[in-house]
């Protein structure tokens, strides 16, 4: 049975629903009576360890923020050689071990959309709204937010500095049009920024 939990992410996500209707949490403790039979706290404490190296290898390239669906692949990229699937599930449960790490790690909503944080900025409304319109093109303009959003000029630079301050965006000056572009890696593919092997 361990082998199966371990090695079928249908099976271990079945098995925590189980769990949770009988009000049992097989992930309490590492020393717990479940964790020890099925080795399943081995096994998300490793998945944790390997969460936190992606996400500082990727820091560079996306601020602190990569979508969920992202790290997962990044994640089951790694593991190839531990033939253990690694579910969205599974990188949530986690993640929600590593908040005893303190702040930086939680899974945010952005539209429809899970982003994985990894840095202790606190993102507001606002913030989330931009994201929200950039996933589109994976940019974004200053009049684009005032139009889109209905926002004032004020409101939509501070928000795009904020964001631009805090590392998750890059400033693109350079296209014919003359407006400025932040660009936001966070809410686009970093595969082909980050080569796997280097994770």
């Amino acid at each position: 049975m361990q082998n199966d939990i371990r090695k079928n992410p249908a099976f271990r996500s079945q098995f925590h629903e189980m769990c949770a209707k009988v009000g049992v949490d097989p992930l309490a403790s590492n020393k717990g009576f479940w964790a020890e039979l099925l080795g399943i706290g081995d096994f998300y404490y490793e998945l944790g360890v390997q969460i936190v190296d992606i996400c500082l290898a990727t820091r560079p390239h996306n601020g602190g923020l990569i979508k969920l669906e992202e790290l997962c692949k990044l994640l089951n990229q790694r593991r190839k050689s531990a033939r253990e699937a690694v579910s969205e599930d599974d990188c949530l449960r986690a993640i929600s071990k590593l908040k005893v790490l303190g702040s930086g790690f939680e899974v945010i909503s952005v539209g429809k959309r899970k982003l994985v944080r990894s840095v202790p900025t606190e993102l507001n409304k606002d913030h989330n709204e931009i994201l929200e319109l950039a996933q589109a093109q994976g940019f974004v303009t200053v009049e684009e937010v005032e139009k889109r959003l209905s926002w004032s000029s004020g409101r939509a630079t501070d928000a795009l500095e904020t964001l631009l301050d805090e590392g998750l965006a890059m400033i693109d000056d350079g296209h014919r049009d003359g407006k400025r572009r932040y660009w936001f890696p966070c809410v686009s593919s970093i595969s082909s920024y980050v080569g796997a092997e280097t994770l």
